[in-house]
């Protein structure tokens, strides 16, 4: 018998004057991955944070497992067995692996807290879920995506019977997927379920049982993924037809304007060596830690090489710091947009104009005239949905906020940009958006590097691309060896490849 673990009917919500629930219509069966799909700003992380208790309803029915709930508090949610993965990472930075995945009940029902067996059983944890993370480090240490994993681990940690995940794999590479959704078909089976949001459509087919499509707080359709193709979804979320995600590939110039030269980092790069012409967009495919973001860190001058050399046409680069290598225009969008690509709390046009004050100073004296003139500009360049320049960037949605960050390095005026996960949590449509604009910005003469976790997106973006792998280059693929197989043959790191062959 089949036994509904969720029903929600015309769930609406307003925030002051803006209706961001306008009435959320679908249901889920126990034991099933519901996917939850549509754009930025479509309603999606407002609804889980209704069904998790962060938010009130203003109206409509929620029923768990038969039961209707109206919950006021995150407390309510999760007495009723529902845990959520959210897609901005929950954890305390300074606390180690261990405290964030037991940070409920350090002590485990006792009054004193016995470190050696929380570490024990949160080690044995990770390595349940296929995590090889050490329990005892200081987990603002690590990176966004094992950040991630260490969040996931924390609610499987948890008995739950419906699970929430929001975006939980923007920042993971294809083996890390995989895992995660071994995890998942586990907890499927165990009859636990499963509301799964994410831009990934192509996950959807390989997961999902049901796909429900939200647009502007509305419910707007079902579909079955056995049945229905990705075109099917994308149609449905962004109500208009859409006929290539990437924009056409334009040769770029010959000339070689950015080189990396034999850069090492100890323990981390070893011997990198690329190039970019302008006017190309060259990809960096590897698997999470493989040294991407380390190469991107060397270069914007967040970290220092032991030796090597950095060169923009062919004079090398002298950076100790990132004020460094945008004075020299070179300018790095980050993987975080909210904790390192943005000021959320300050004004969109102070966010997109800070990156080159002299530019709407005078005598050091900031002109807000010329602020708002410029911020203008690259709103509309950039078509950013928003209210007014003067509201903080924390109003809106991850694709325009994603669009802000790059209207601040449009704005720098830098001819070399390098792109870490461009696309992280942000929907299709801005996807398409994002993709024209970066081709654009190369076809006015910038080198252009991408770092990205989506293969797709890698091949569809770029001219070539470097493979890197504990920390080297182990090949480079363009052309039509551009293809997943060929980059994740490169990408697997070989102690692996090879207890595989024997």
């Amino acid at each position: 018998m089949t036994v509904q673990a969720i029903c929600v009917e015309g769930i609406e919500k307003s925030f002051g004057g803006i209706k961001a629930l306008r009435g959320i219509n679908f249901s889920a069966d126990a034991g099933t991955i519901h996917a939850i799909v549509g754009e930025n700003g479509a309603g999606k992380s407002t609804l889980m944070k209704i069904l998790s208790g962060i938010y009130i309803k203003d109206s409509g029915r929620m029923k768990i497992f038969g039961e209707e709930k109206h919950f006021t508090t995150p407390q309510q949610s999760q007495e009723c067995g529902i845990g959520i993965v959210h897609q901005e990472l929950a954890l305390a930075p300074d606390l180690t692996v261990a405290e964030n995945i037991f940070l409920e009940d350090l002590g485990q029902g006792r009054s004193l807290i016995d470190w050696k067996a929380l570490n024990k059983k949160a080690g044995e944890l990770l390595k349940a879920f296929g995590y090889d993370i050490d329990p005892r480090a200081r987990t603002g240490d690590l990176s966004v995506a094992y950040q991630q994993m260490v969040e996931i681990t924390k609610s499987l940690a948890r008995d739950v019977r419906v699970l929430i995940l929001d975006e939980p794999t923007a920042v993971l590479a294809d083996p890390e997927v995989d895992v995660l959704f071994e995890n998942l078909a586990r907890l499927k089976a165990r009859g636990v379920t499963i509301l799964y949001i994410s831009h990934r459509l192509q996950e959807l087919f390989r997961i999902a049982d049901d796909i429900t499509v939200v647009k502007d707080g509305e419910t707007v359709g079902h579909l079955n993924p056995k049945t229905c193709v990705e075109h099917d979804i994308i149609t449905m979320m962004v109500g208009r037809e859409m006929t290539s995600l990437f924009p056409p590939k334009l040769p770029p110039q010959n000339d070689i304007h950015f080189q990396i030269k034999h850069l090492n980092r100890p323990g981390l790069l070893e011997d990198i060596n690329i190039e970019v012409r302008k006017g190309e967009v060259v990809g960096l495919a590897g698997l999470v830690g493989s040294g991407r973001t380390e190469i991107a860190e060397c270069v914007f001058g967040i970290a220092r090489q032991s030796s090597g050399e950095i060169l923009k046409g062919g004079r090398p680069l002298r950076v100790a710091h990132p004020a460094d290598a945008v004075r020299q225009g070179v300018g790095l969008v980050p993987e975080d947009r909210k904790l390192q690509g943005a000021v959320l709390s300050m004004p969109i046009e102070v966010n997109m104009t800070m990156s080159k004050l002299d530019g709407v100073s005078k005598f050091g004296i900031l002109q807000q005239g010329k602020e708002k003139s410029l911020a203008q500009k690259l709103r509309e360049a950039l078509r950013i949905k928003l209210g007014k320049l003067t509201n903080p960037v924390s109003s809106l949605s991850g694709g325009n906020q994603q669009k802000v960050v790059l209207a601040k390095w449009i704005n720098a005026d830098c001819d070399v940009l390098i792109f870490d996960e461009p696309t992280r949590g942000v929907d299709v449509g801005a996807k398409a958006e994002i993709y024209s604009i970066i081709h654009k910005l190369a076809q006015e003469g910038r080198a252009i590097l991408v770092i990205s976790s989506e293969l797709v997106e890698l091949i569809g973006l770029c001219h070539r691309a470097y493979v890197i792998s504990e920390g080297r280059i182990t090949g480079e693929v363009a052309g039509s060896d551009m293809t997943e197989q060929k980059i994740m043959s490169y990408a697997i790191p070989r102690r692996v490849t090879e207890k595989q062959v024997h």
